[in-house]
């Protein structure tokens, strides 16, 4: 798996004209050495492998790291400058979404005989389509993630809290085996759903008011992600209304998802639907995101998006409407790019479940 991604990133040194990678982003350093640690840096040249970290990581690095020179340091970017010094580089392509000014400032100063070169977003695009190993992993974490949610419907009912069903559901997912969660679980009841990113609260959810559930883990250092919306006690006709008109974007966006379509395509296809049914203004954010080690890397499926995409990609599919004052829906499947097609990996059905009855 490692040497394929290694030749990859060798690739793109020789197509940018440069003479190494300074690797320090922890989802990067994991994707080209192995490494489970939080502390690491990886220096990539055309013949060369170097693994940096300090004490605290050596025998972990040693164990997990292999066809690297390993190296120990005490002062972490002064030793990676020396590094790029003494191998005689000149042009060195760093992550700069993962670097601070300071930092590349200490590097400059550092490293005076060369030049640090800014990476572009095409960098961290070499994740995008995933192996066969990583696509396992995915459906195995989207798989336990949605399981843990349906152990979780008996709860849902009037009087419970927000807070409580996060918990619960955080609890549900860990006991079934999963690392931890991916993200800060959302859970937002009644008007609160018109929040998009809507933290729990103490509010207690009431008789006839939608939830909407966004949730997924880690495992093995790859995320799940899924968002399911449902009705407490009975869901009148604006509410059907409008989660219709989601899951119809939903559906619209995922039957458009195969190989050689680009995301705003997909995109598109779930906005102008809710645009024509008289809900636009309140679809505000992209339609989907690539999910893999981290829980938003690319593709992004966006009305900008100019990406294109290609078979082992996995994205996600989460269209919504959010009414101020009123509450909101969002519903999300994560899936998988096939040869002719998708594979949805997320498990929940996505039909309006009216629960607490």
């Amino acid at each position: 798996m490692v040497p394929n991604r290694i030749a990859a990133a060798r690739e793109y040194l020789k197509r940018m004209d440069l003479d190494a990678l300074l690797v320090t982003s922890m989802h990067n350093i994991r994707y080209f050495s192995g490494f489970t640690g939080s502390d690491g840096v990886v220096v990539i040249s055309g013949d060369g492998l170097w693994f940096l970290t300090d004490s605290r990581y050596r025998t972990q690095a040693e164990e997990e790291v292999h066809g690297f020179s390993l190296i120990e340091y005490r002062r972490k970017l002064e030793e990676c400058a020396a590094l790029l010094g003494e191998q005689g580089f000149v042009r060195v392509g760093f992550e700069a979404s993962s670097v601070t000014v300071a930092q590349h400032a200490l590097l400059k100063e550092a490293f005076p005989s060369g030049t640090l070169v800014a990476l572009p977003g095409e960098f961290d695009s070499m994740r995008a389509v995933k192996d066969q190993e990583e696509l396992a992993a995915l459906e195995k974490i989207a798989t336990l993630a949605s399981h843990a949610f349906l152990a979780l419907i008996p709860e849902i009912k009037p009087g419970v809290t927000e807070r409580r069903l996060a918990l619960r559901l955080e609890w549900l997912l860990r006991e079934a085996g999963a690392d931890a969660a991916s993200f800060d679980f959302i859970v937002a009841s009644g008007p609160r759903g018109g929040l998009p990113h809507a933290h729990p609260t103490d509010r207690a959810i009431g008789f006839g008011e939608l939830v909407t559930f966004d949730f997924g883990g880690v495992l093995g250092g790859y995320c799940s992600d899924e968002t399911v919306t449902v009705a407490v006690g009975s869901a009148d006709l604006r509410q059907q209304e409008i989660y219709r008109t989601v899951k119809e974007a939903h559906d619209l966006a995922l039957e458009l998802v195969r190989p050689g379509v680009t995301c705003r395509e997909v995109d598109a296809a779930a906005r102008d639907h809710i645009t024509g049914k008289g809900f636009g203004e309140f679809f505000g954010h992209g339609t989907g995101h690539g999910v893999g080690l981290d829980i938003h890397e690319k593709p992004v499926v966006s009305l900008r998006s100019e990406e294109i995409l290609e078979e082992g990609m996995v994205i996600t599919i989460e269209p919504g409407i959010y009414l101020p004052q009123w509450g909101g829906v969002r519903i999300e499947d994560t899936l998988c790019v096939t040869r002719d097609g998708s594979r949805i990996l997320t498990k929940v059905p996505k039909e309006l479940m009216i629960l607490g009855t």
